[in-house]
């Protein structure tokens, strides 16, 4: 069932020929991926190293520059350990994802409106992943995830951000199959 703001964000973006076939958002809340088992110990040992340098500089009585010095570390440190799950749960609150008869079309932002759309006649490769329970991505495009090792390559949770997908989604197979036979009209 879509929400009133759900059907408004979507509705605002279609053209006047264009039928609605489906709607969604991703899972909301605090989601836990594959890289937090690398990136909480991470954060925790940077946070903990930065803390420990901070509170160190402050009672040794050392001089105002390495004092500050260590805020940004200790802000990184916080972040890394708990502040961006609660960042990309807001940002995930704030997507839209929509299957046309025409296009597939990602509206996001969380202060701007940004639009990704993708028309269906020249949609490429898509692939469908992490299907448990109902609930899976849609990956549109070449799926670096697909490769052993790709998702070692820059930094942990980034990879996701870069390839175009409708992320956590429930009914993803459902979804996948109207996007393939969608496809297959138009």
């Amino acid at each position: 069932m879509m929400t009133t703001n759900q059907f408004s964000q979507i509705t605002s973006e279609l053209f006047a020929h264009e039928r609605l076939l489906w709607s969604g958002q991703p899972r909301q809340g605090i989601l836990f991926q594959m890289t937090d088992l690398f990136m909480i110990p991470f954060g925790l040992l940077w946070g903990g190293f930065a803390l420990f340098w901070e509170y160190t500089a402050i009672t040794a009585g050392a001089p105002l520059f390495f004092c500050m010095w260590g805020i940004p570390f200790v802000l990184m440190g916080l972040y890394m350990i708990g502040g961006r799950f609660f960042l990309e749960a807001r940002q995930r609150a704030n997507i839209y994802y929509a299957v046309t008869s025409e296009r597939i079309l990602i509206v996001s932002g969380l202060f701007n409106t940004n639009l990704k759309s993708l028309d269906l006649k020249s949609l490429g490769e898509i692939s469908l992943t992490n299907v448990k329970n109902s609930e899976g991505s849609i990956v549109f495009g070449h799926n670096p995830l697909a490769t052993p090792f790709a998702g070692f390559s820059g930094l942990p949770g980034m990879m996701n951000a870069r390839m175009t997908q409708f992320q956590s989604i429930t009914g993803a197979k459902q979804v996948f199959e109207l996007i393939h036979q969608t496809k297959r009209m138009t």
